[in-house]
């Protein structure tokens, strides 16, 4: 089991959605970045909800089942020395409990195997991939 924080600074947030990886459900957003801290860091995560989705009573509802969904489903699947954000889409506040856990622990796995797969498998694919076009 693995420990999670909160991200809590605007700086946090914003090198996550440049730098990392991003998954998309039909419930949530996930955006991961490894950490630029020491190797032994835990995993730390954050929470959005935009204006979007609606008034202030529907983002704070939907962070509050981002949060609650997530106490239970990322101590067990995140990585340590990684960075999350989850982002709350038009229908997280409405959807079945079990469909939000279901879509962040797809997004999670899906995201975390982008994340730990070696970068040269990543060169030699797009390698070969712009040989054959030639």
């Amino acid at each position: 089991m693995t420990e999670v924080l909160i991200l809590k600074k605007r700086k946090d947030f914003v090198r996550v959605a440049k730098q990392g990886e991003k998954m998309v459900s039909s419930t949530v957003i996930l955006q991961a970045a490894q950490t630029l801290s020491e190797e032994t860091a835990p995993a730390r995560l954050g929470y959005t909800s935009t204006k979007k989705i609606g008034k202030a009573h529907v983002r704070n509802k939907t962070r509050r089942r981002l949060r609650a969904a997530a106490r239970e489903i990322f101590p067990f699947h995140a990585l340590p020395n990684t960075d999350y954000v989850l982002i709350g889409r038009y229908n997280t506040a409405d959807c079945r409990f079990e469909k939000l856990k279901k879509d962040m622990v797809w997004s999670l796995n899906k995201i975390n195997k982008l994340l730990t797969e070696p970068a040269s498998n990543n060169e030699e694919h797009n390698q070969t991939n712009s040989d054959s076009a030639d």
